[in-house]
């Protein structure tokens, strides 16, 4: 697949993103762990069929700490002994919020991830969710493609 468009040669699309990495950045100012962030953003990136995306966030997570057998599971953590209780709820969170026309976030997974997590940690799932939902499809919809990308390759594109 080759890719249609480098949001990049737009200047207004280059200015929406490099405010869009901004605001991502407030994330890992918040207590959740960054290795369970490349998680969430992995699983996301998995069902959206964002090749870019699951090739940042493996990479990301693996640097952050992951393992290659949790990696490698993400997909299938429903049927994994890897992951954590908390862990299970902020994946279920993910899956749900990216398929919001199926059914929504349940009130199981809701319980589970207010549970685990504390009021600052839910807002910043609820956020991640919500920013690499977004992120994944613009990556679909230009055909950005997976392979190449070097962890941190985006440190200082803020503007």
């Amino acid at each position: 697949m080759e890719p249609r468009f480098n949001l990049f040669d737009s200047p207004t699309a280059a200015k929406i993103a490099k405010r869009f990495y901004s605001t991502s950045l407030v994330l890992e100012e918040s207590t959740l762990p960054k290795a369970l962030q490349e998680l969430v953003e992995l699983r996301v990136g998995q069902i959206n069929g964002c090749g870019f995306c699951v090739d940042a966030h493996a990479k990301e997570a693996a640097a952050a700490g992951e393992t290659a057998l949790r990696l490698n599971l993400v997909a299938t953590w429903r049927h994994s002994t890897v992951f954590t209780e908390a862990e299970r709820a902020a994946l279920a969170l993910a899956e749900e919020g990216t398929r919001l026309g199926d059914h929504g976030v349940s009130d199981e997974t809701w319980a589970e991830v207010r549970k685990h997590y504390d009021d600052d940690q839910v807002g910043a799932l609820v956020c991640l969710v919500s920013l690499i939902n977004a992120a994944t499809r613009m990556n679909v919809i230009v055909h950005n493609p997976g392979g190449s990308y070097e962890p941190g390759m985006f440190a200082g594109t803020s503007n």
